[in-house]
């Protein structure tokens, strides 16, 4: 391995080291963080800092908790593979009401600990391995899951044992609907709302490690398309065993996309129909359980899930909504239905409130930027508070913000306080060793945003073959000028390609309606756009050598990488296919009928889409990866477009990676790149 795969596997791709997971408490005092002790140490600890000094405090190494570390739960191991996380140590952690005392979980035991670093963490009694800790408003008591059942450290168990899963996230929920928790505290530590999942209906899926075979299969519940979704209903729970079920049509709407307490008195859950073509927010009473209807925001293909923090209640009482305007031509805000954006703004996250404006996050000009913006809530008037080229974000809590840039030149936060003091959280991790300034293009008549890396030694005239590197898929933006997802691209660069990458329609972040053309059909409108940002490329940089062109990719980049040397062989000459979806009739239901409707209802769809029945027309070298434990994308689907292609007589190279997931930790990313490099070397000579 040479020396840039070894410093990105080393460094978990430029991450150890870095601080993340960051929460305000104590009304902006003090900001809570994750990180490691430096860019090869995996085992986060929690840290804080104190924003009226700028001290940074570590409050829980777990080196020091666990000095072995042990087995995760299986269910806490499948909701780190939900929420793509990959660090060791302590995972996530929760706050108290008032932000002073913090929970988490460490390989199934529970601690807690203070903003006082003098105190050490204090253990949380729990009834057997446990996940998912969240501690009441004054830190008093702790909410955590066990074997599928919801507990109360002091206490006991809460949840009833009726066989259904009580306090977490059902599979669709956590990996594509942004929900990845199933128990909430009331404001008044008093009473829990907690989620009750049924999956007694849904097929299982098996995963066994063919290189262990004395080990027994692991399986789990899996929502696939056009068959049944868990059963989701609400509950509050409280003390002596008092319980209430959050009534709403969950015939109709299925999904729960978002719950919480707004009060006591109130619980405000956002819930989807099973198309998600109508997106409800819903006021309930807690004490009959019985709901009302606050906003209704309706789509005739889908409600885009992409604009976090909406909808909401404003201070004032007013309802934000996210709407599009008139022609899908941005994604925009409206207050009680009223527009406060308009096709200017790109609205992609709305951060909260900050001295009495709405602060977003949003693009205002070309989409691998983003802007932090301050919104007036009467009359619309955008001020820009980060707004220089890059990608920017924020937090806030009480005046206090938290500011990210990231840019060609690294990723900085700052601290700033109503006081105008600034601070920055230490960043430990590997300084990233590529300063990488693609160039940006946006081609086609439909502004297709475009990337490309040329070799940092490239002499003007000399030809290149080209090697996509694109992921293509609904949900996930490529271009951008964020830095470290560059790293990669320009090594692959530096070994003698011209590396394009292309966002294609279907993907976020330019307008709803560019988002909304993949509608019914990932594979015309993928490739077509793919093919057609090529050649334009091609016609504006001679040294594309268009005659030699491969296409690697991961998940839907692995469905585009072999459905181009399947259906476009004139174009793309090699292709490396890693964790491929090759037949989205086995994929889950709440990410495939959201594009796709249910097979059912649309099988031509559903064909076309399919990969299978290309297998007889492979004439291109195909290298197939497939990581053995990837419960996202089964297995199953790379072994059965393998199947076909055996079948057909058509020769392929399959890589099957034991007790690799989809996330491809541990440094085997990088492994697999190797290994890419030599098939594409070979067969683009």
């Amino acid at each position: 391995m040479d020396d840039f795969l070894r410093l990105s596997a080393t460094t978990a791709r430029f991450t150890y080291g870095a601080p993340r997971a960051f929460a305000f408490g104590d009304d902006g005092r003090l900001l809570w963080f994750l990180r490691s002790t430096g860019p090869t140490d995996p085992f986060d600890s929690l840290w804080v800092l104190d924003t009226a000094t700028g001290t940074e405090s570590r409050l829980a190494d777990p080196r020091d908790l666990c000095p072995e570390p042990g087995e995760l739960p299986a269910a806490e191991r499948r909701l780190r593979e939900r929420i793509r996380l990959v660090a060791a140590g302590i995972g996530s952690y929760a706050l108290s009401g008032d932000g002073r005392r913090a929970v988490f979980a460490l390989y199934g035991r529970l601690y807690e600990v203070t903003a006082d670093a003098s105190a050490p963490p204090a253990p949380v009694p729990a009834a057997g391995p446990a996940m998912d800790p969240r501690p009441n408003a004054d830190g008093t008591r702790t909410a955590y899951v066990s074997s599928d059942a919801l507990y109360v450290a002091p206490g006991g168990r809460v949840s009833p044992d009726d066989g259904a899963r009580w306090g977490v996230a059902e599979f669709a929920a956590a990996e594509e609907l942004d929900r990845s928790r199933g128990h909430w505290w009331s404001p008044d530590g008093v009473a829990l709302l907690a989620a009750r999942v049924t999956e007694s209906a849904l097929p299982r899926r098996y995963f066994a490690d063919p290189a262990q075979p004395e080990l027994p299969a692991e399986d789990f519940a899996y929502p696939q398309a056009g068959g049944p979704n868990a059963d989701v209903q609400l509950w509050v729970l409280r003390p002596e065993g008092q319980r209430t079920r959050i009534d709403w049509d969950a015939e109709a709407y299925p999904y729960v996309s978002d719950a919480g307490w707004e009060s006591p008195g109130e619980i405000l859950l956002t819930v989807r129909d099973r198309l998600q073509q109508n997106v409800l927010l819903l006021s309930a009473d807690p004490a009959t359980g019985r709901t009302r209807e606050l906003s209704r925001t309706t789509h005739p293909q889908w409600v885009d899930p992409l604009v976090p923090g909406t909808p909401a209640r404003l201070p004032d009482g007013r309802m934000l909504t996210a709407v599009d305007t008139a022609g899908g031509a941005a994604r925009a805000l409206a207050v009680d239905g009223e527009p406060l954006t308009g096709d200017g703004v790109q609205v992609r996250r709305v951060a909260g409130v900050h001295e009495g404006r709405l602060l977003i996050e949003a693009g205002l000009r070309d989409p691998a930027e983003q802007q932090v913006l301050l919104l007036d809530l009467a009359t619309g008037e955008a001020t820009a508070l980060a707004d220089g080229p890059g990608v920017h974000s924020v937090s806030a809590s009480a005046g206090t913000l938290l500011l990210t840039s990231a840019d060609a030149d690294g990723i900085r936060r700052t601290v700033r306080t109503p006081g105008g003091r600034e601070f920055t959280p230490g960043d430990l991790s590997q300084p990233l060793p590529y300063r990488v300034v693609p160039v940006l293009e946006r081609v086609t008549e439909h502004g297709v945003p475009t990337a490309l890396v040329l070799p940092r030694d490239h002499v003007p005239g000399r030809r290149l073959p080209v090697l996509m590197d694109s992921y293509g898929g609904p949900g996930f933006q490529d271009v951008s000028a964020e830095p470290r997802r560059w790293q990669a691209r320009q090594w692959w660069a530096d070994q003698g390609f011209a590396v394009v990458t292309v966002d294609n329609r279907g993907t976020p972040y330019v307008s709803p309606a560019f988002t909304h053309a993949m509608y019914r059909g990932f594979s015309e409108v993928t490739l077509e756009d793919q093919v057609a940002a090529l050649q334009a490329l091609g016609a504006r940089h001679r040294d594309l050598d268009l005659g030699r062109v491969g296409i690697r990719g991961w998940s839907y980049g692995g469905y585009l990488s072999a459905m181009a040397v399947l259906r476009r062989p004139d174009v793309f000459h090699a292709a490396a296919a890693g964790a491929a979806p090759t037949d989205f009739r086995h994929y889950d239901t709440a990410y495939t009928e959201r594009y796709l409707g249910l097979p059912q209802d649309h099988p031509e769809v559903y064909e076309r889409d399919s990969l299978l029945a290309d297998a007889p027309k492979l004439t291109r070298p195909l290298l197939l990866v497939t990581g053995l434990a990837d419960d996202n994308v089964h297995p199953s689907h790379t072994l059965r477009l393998s199947q076909a292609l055996t079948d057909a007589g058509r020769p392929h190279q399959l890589l099957a990676l034991p007790g690799v997931t989809h996330m491809t930790p541990g440094g085997t990313r990088e492994k697999v790149m190797a290994l890419e490099l030599e098939f594409f070397k070979r067969e683009l000579a």
